[in-house]
C-alpha cells in the first residue's frame, strides 16, 4: 500500500487554511457606541434644568461629541452627563477626547484644571454623580481611578501612592472605599497625555478593569464592589451603563467603540 502521508500532507493544510478566518473571528469586532450622526442610544442627564444650555450640553458636530456648544466662555453652565441607555459587562471600551478652549462655572477659575471623564459599570438613579467607576479625564490626571461609592482595590507604590504595574518590584495592594457614599481615588502610574487628540481605552471583565491612556498601561483596578443597603454589605459589580461626563470644561469625544470580550 502506498503511503498516504504525501496526500494528507496539503490536505490539511488546506482545511487549516480555511479555518484560520473563523478562529479570527471568534473574538468580536469592535462596534460604534457613539453613531457620529446621533445620540440614539444615550441619554442626556443634568439636575441643573434652569440654565439655558441643559438641553443640549451634548451635541454632535462632525462626527465628534461636543460639550456645551455655543456656551460663553467664563459663564454658568449646568453639570451633567450622557449615559448609555443599555447595560455592558465584559467589554473594551475606546474613545479619543480633546479639549476645547471653553471653560465655565465652577470651573472657569485659570487655574482650575479642564475636567471630565468616563464611568463604567453605573447603576441606577441619575443623580451627580451615581455610583460607578470612573476613569478621569482631566488636565494632568487623565488615568486617574475614581471610586464612586464604590470599593476597588489596586496595586501601588506604597511611597507615591500610585499604580504599579505588577512588573516591578515593591508595589503592595490597597483597599479603598471603606463605607458607602464616599469618593476615593487611585491616582495613575504616569501621565500620559498629549496636546490634541488622546485615546483612553478601558478593559473591563466583570469585576476589574484595567486603563490605558495613548497606548501606556496607567491603572487597573480588582474587587470592584457596590454597597447592598438591603444585606448592608458589599457586593461584587459586574455590569452597568457608561457615562461620558460634561465637568464645566469643553470637551470633544470621538470614536467611541465598544468590543464585547469573554469573561475572564
Amino acid at each position: 500500500m502506498k503511503n498516504p502521508r504525501p496526500f494528507l500532507t496539503p490536505l490539511l493544510a488546506g482545511l487549516c487554511l480555511l479555518l484560520l478566518p473563523r478562529i479570527a473571528s471568534a473574538e468580536e469586532a469592535s462596534v460604534p457606541l457613539f453613531n457620529g450622526r446621533n445620540l440614539d442610544g444615550w441619554t442626556i442627564f443634568t439636575p441643573d434644568k434652569d440654565l439655558p444650555t441643559s438641553n443640549n450640553l451634548f451635541e454632535v458636530t462632525e462626527g465628534t461629541l461636543h460639550t456645551y456648544p455655543g456656551a460663553v466662555n467664563g459663564s454658568k453652565q449646568p453639570i451633567g452627563y450622557l449615559i448609555t441607555n443599555a447595560e455592558y459587562s465584559n467589554y473594551r471600551l475606546s474613545l479619543e477626547y480633546k479639549w476645547g478652549t471653553g471653560k465655565y462655572i465652577p470651573r472657569a477659575d485659570p487655574d482650575v484644571a479642564r475636567d471630565a471623564g468616563v464611568c463604567y459599570h453605573v447603576q441606577a438613579p441619575n443623580v451627580i454623580w451615581p455610583t460607578a467607576m470612573e476613569c478621569q479625564i482631566q488636565e494632568g490626571d487623565t488615568g486617574d481611578a475614581w471610586l464612586i461609592h464604590t470599593q476597588a482595590t489596586s496595586r501601588v507604590h506604597p511611597d507615591t501612592t500610585g499604580y504599579w504595574p505588577p512588573s516591578q518590584k515593591g508595589g503592595v495592594e490597597v483597599t479603598k472605599g471603606e463605607k458607602p457614599n464616599v469618593y476615593r481615588r487611585f491616582i495613575r502610574h504616569y501621565c500620559h497625555e498629549q496636546p490634541g487628540w488622546n485615546r483612553v481605552e478601558l478593559v473591563v471583565r466583570g469585576n476589574r478593569a484595567s486603563y490605558f491612556v495613548n497606548g501606556h498601561l496607567v491603572n487597573e483596578v480588582t474587587q470592584l464592589k457596590q454597597w447592598d443597603e438591603t444585606a448592608k454589605a458589599w457586593v461584587p459589580l459586574t455590569k452597568g451603563k457608561i457615562l461620558l461626563q460634561a465637568e464645566g470644561a469643553e470637551i470633544f469625544y470621538r470614536n467611541v467603540t465598544i468590543q464585547s470580550l469573554p469573561p475572564a
